[in-house]
């Protein structure tokens, strides 16, 4: 994980699928061999699309996650590989038809997946290029409202102002995802960078050691808290190590 709240312009495509809910299963009961063949050729044209992709070649990926699409009409990840793909190929060949397909499938995806975070971060990435800001705000707080106790809406919406700017609200929102999801890891890290770049080390170096305590997988939050124990006193003994003990109460 950067140590950023900047959206990430490079929007990412999934390369796996997610699987779907109890209903669906109920559903296709009945058809349980078709249903499985289907599943798996979904995800070996995923893969494959996510291939290409990493290739740069776009168009063939696009038909793959078209197929994949078509063999697991349900799959919200292969509406999101499609329009991060023509995202990325409107970008490249500054073609409006291909970021108008991009965002039609962005909204195709969200009709499937209504908590879809990349795919909301895409979508508002798009439209924040196109200077449709308001519109980027209105798509983030739109899922806020409705989804009142997701972390993840309320990161979004804290990266998408602190993108623009305003990291007084972006603040405030952290903290709001940390009311929801006291551990969520994102959340403590950005709340520790918007800290760290205000100048309250103190308050930064405990809101990234608590995220490194639920995920020591991430390299650079290690090295922020590394970092920072050589500038504050007040804990002498923390500065050779990491994180050894139950991190702090949250910040």
């Amino acid at each position: 994980m950067a140590i950023s709240t900047h959206y990430d312009f490079n929007v990412p495509i999934r390369s796996q699928f997610v699987l779907r809910g109890v209903g669906w299963i109920a559903s296709v009961a009945l058809t349980l061999g078709l249903a499985g063949c289907g599943e798996l050729t979904a995800q070996s044209r995923n893969a494959e699309g996510v291939r290409l992709f990493q290739q740069a070649h776009y168009q063939d990926a696009v038909k793959e996650f078209q197929e994949a699409a078509y063999a697991d009409p349900t799959s919200a990840d292969a509406y999101y590989n499609m329009a991060a793909t023509y995202h990325r190929l409107g970008r490249t060949e500054h073609r409006k038809s291909d970021l108008d397909q991009a965002e039609t499938y962005y909204n195709l995806c969200l009709d499937r997946n209504a908590n879809h975070t990349d795919c909301y971060r895409g979508l508002a990435v798009l439209l924040a290029e196109q200077g449709r800001t308001d519109e980027a705000f209105r798509l983030i707080e739109g899922w806020v409202q409705r989804q009142p106790n997701t972390a993840d809406a309320k990161i979004e919406l804290a990266r998408l102002n602190e993108e623009f700017g305003n990291r007084q609200a972006a603040k405030e929102h952290l903290i709001e995802a940390l009311a929801v999801e006291p551990d969520n890891t994102r959340a403590l890290t950005a709340l520790g960078k918007i800290r760290e770049d205000s100048g309250d080390t103190t308050q930064a170096l405990a809101n990234y050691q608590r995220s490194y305590w639920h995920d020591n997988r991430q390299t650079q939050v290690a090295s922020r808290i590394t970092a920072l124990q050589g500038t504050t006193t007040s804990d002498s003994s923390s500065a050779t190590r990491v994180v050894s003990r139950d991190p702090a109460p949250l910040q």
